[in-house]
């Protein structure tokens, strides 16, 4: 099937906005679409919403008159589905039920030809459940896209187990066609994009959970290290209704894997309709549709106790010097703190106990600083015996340093290192598992889910030698398979390779 140069015709099935959506593309890229619903009316308000859209985009000069009436042109509505029998290919959008997709393709294989093939938008079922209900299963394939459908320029194309080679070839082309970018995946539990996106949330959670920071503290870390919202907003922002879920099904999927654990926390948080947004109140309350936020607490004054800062990193050490000068910090610049000082530790995958320890100094003259971002953002993190004035002498003197500054409780990893990490390694998991490539995995994330980098790409900037650090760190500490690192990483990271690197 040729869909890049031939006169395509393409049915939709189900008419909602990700039906709406994938119609208005297609029209767009000058395929003939024919819009079905089985709720009466549902696909002629379907047309004349999508007609409307590219009306106002008419309006802004983004669409000119003899494209927007090409496309309307394109755009049809069929009363009952045998009116799809001349269609190339069927993209199904309608409830994400298992057995309802089944039916519908059933239903389509009596109406359409042989050479038709059927694609699903699932975001969470399995492709070759569905396709094992086919009479042809094998013309069956994935091709998930995300809302909204035009902003949002990737699209997931699933081959199923039980699928023929063309069509994960005919959905990429159709993809590219669309002016999408096409990930092709095999059909496991979250595909590339929601399974990528497993450890921004729980991990987050878990933080919590241990009472290390507060979900604004969290957030305004995160959105230091250049997430465009953080993880506690972003819940707030879909619903627990919808992300919960989501965390228990592809949990679920993958047999307990730790990895993917959700936190009892969101459970709680749905049972009692804390949803977000849209009750007015979840990790935030809502006025006005705005969040309440929690102000960042001011630092103390700078005051007059020397600071001594540790020297297994003489680089670091020097940048943090840099800083508590800037902020009129007293130095110690002894090799050993003098009586009095207050010391700063800048551990890799480690708390700060047990970083004060190592270099045997007074856990209660003593605070950890995360060396990771230092650029961007402070966070500061004290021991449980930490002593008020220590802290607030390291804090001062950072404070006045013109970087946003978090204090939090001791923590494996701090917060981002933390949550940075389990994104890298359930990335190179994807990889090792060979469920995309690495460059597709990438592009999935930073085009689905907005991060700054895509995963791989991110383990490269921090260095695989220092996720592996702050992986082996977090496993020590809490003896938890959930941080064991994914084989993908450990073999790039003793090989000095990017974890891009495919193999052969």
């Amino acid at each position: 099937m040729n869909t890049t140069t031939e006169t395509l015709v393409m049915g939709i099935v189900g008419t909602g906005l990700m039906g709406r959506g994938i119609a208005q593309i297609a029209a767009q890229a000058g395929i003939v679409v024919r819009l079905f619903d089985n709720r009466a009316g549902a696909a002629l308000e379907a047309r004349e919403a999508i007609a409307a859209t590219l009306g106002k985009l008419a309006d802004k000069g983004k669409l000119d008159a003899a494209a927007l009436d090409a496309a309307l042109g394109r755009l049809h509505v069929a009363d009952a589905l045998n009116g799809l029998a001349d269609c190339r290919v069927v993209v199904e959008a309608i409830v994400e039920n298992l057995d309802a997709k089944r039916a519908l393709f059933r239903e389509l294989e009596d109406v359409v030809g042989d050479d038709c093939l059927l694609a699903t938008n699932t975001s969470s079922l399995s492709v070759t459940a569905i396709a094992s209900a086919c009479r042809l299963p094998g013309r069956v394939g994935g091709f998930h896209f995300f809302s909204p459908v035009p902003l949002m320029k990737v699209v997931e194309v699933i081959d199923s187990e039980l699928g023929e080679t063309w069509v994960g070839d005919t959905l990429t082309a159709l993809a590219q066609r669309v002016g999408h970018r096409p990930i092709r995946t095999r059909d496991t539990p979250g595909f590339v994009v929601n399974h990528a996106g497993r450890a921004y949330g729980t991990e987050a959670l878990r933080i919590l959970g241990e009472g290390i920071a507060e979900p604004a503290a969290i957030d305004r870390i995160l959105r230091a290290a250049g997430f465009r919202m953080g993880p506690f907003e972003l819940f707030d922002m879909i619903g627990l209704d919808v992300s919960q879920p989501v965390m228990e099904s592809i949990y679920d999927q993958y047999f307990q894997e730790p990895r993917y654990r959700p936190s009892p926390i969101t459970r709680q948080r749905l049972a009692a309709g804390l949803l977000g947004r849209k009750s007015g109140r979840g990790f935030y309350v809502y006025e006005d549709g705005k969040a309440v936020v929690p102000p960042l607490p001011a630092a103390p004054t700078a005051g007059a106790t020397p600071i001594w800062v540790s020297a297994r990193n003489p680089l670091l050490r020097e940048q943090v010097v840099a800083l508590l000068r800037a902020g009129g910090g007293v130095i110690d610049a002894g090799e050993r703190p003098s009586a009095g000082s207050a010391c700063i530790v800048l551990p890799v995958g480690g708390d700060a106990t047990t970083a004060v320890l190592d270099e045997q100094l007074d856990p209660r003259r003593s605070v950890a600083l995360d060396p990771i971002l230092i650029d961007r953002q402070l966070t500061l993190m004290t021991t449980p015996v930490t002593e008020r004035a220590s802290r607030d002498a390291v804090w001062g003197a950072l404070g006045g340093a013109g970087l946003p500054l978090t204090v939090i409780h001791d923590s494996a990893g701090f917060v981002a290192q933390r949550v940075l990490a389990m994104i890298v390694n359930i990335g190179c998991d994807i990889a090792q598992q060979r469920i995309a490539a690495p460059a597709d995995i990438d592009d999935a994330v930073t085009l689905g889910l907005g991060y700054p980098k895509g995963p791989l790409a991110l383990g490269d900037s921090l260095g695989a030698g220092t996720v592996l650090r702050i992986l082996n760190g977090l496993h020590d500490f809490y003896q938890d398979p959930r941080y064991r690192p994914s084989p993908w990483l450990l073999r790039r990271a003793r090989l000095g390779v990017s974890l891009l690197t495919p193999e052969a």
